[in-house]
């Protein structure tokens, strides 16, 4: 997303967005059980899940925000499990984006029946 925002757009599709990198990461570290000093001395701190945290990758992030603003659908799923709603609304909140929530759908579609709620979604 932030290699395109300054990118004309007549509308965008996000399925199961990543709209908030330095919560998901933040949100690692807590599940993890890393502080922020602790991972600033290490630089890269396995986990056994999910990518590796970086400090270098963290900081990036916090000194490189983006504004969205383009037409945008989205398409959640109620079982994501690395963005909440509460995140995904307050991103569409800001850039004043549609939401979309498929019940028992999850941060990957990839099911028959999220992938035909998926089809459906995209065309209507």
């Amino acid at each position: 997303m932030h290699a395109l925002s300054a990118v004309c757009f007549e509308k965008t599709y996000f399925i199961s967005p990543i709209v908030d990198m330095e919560k998901l990461i933040t949100d690692m570290m807590r599940r993890a059980g890393v502080t922020e000093e602790e991972l600033e001395e290490k630089e890269i701190v396995k986990i056994s899940f999910g990518q590796d945290l970086s400090w270098k990758y963290l900081t990036w992030v916090r000194n490189h925000s983006f504004v969205w603003n383009h037409p945008t659908a989205i398409l959640y799923g109620n079982y994501d499990n690395l963005q909440s709603i509460y995140t995904i609304q307050t991103f569409a909140r800001e850039c004043e984006a549609t939401i979309t929530v498929m019940k028992n759908g999850e941060h990957w579609f990839h099911t028959e029946e999220q992938m035909k709620f998926l089809d459906q979604w995209i065309c209507s």
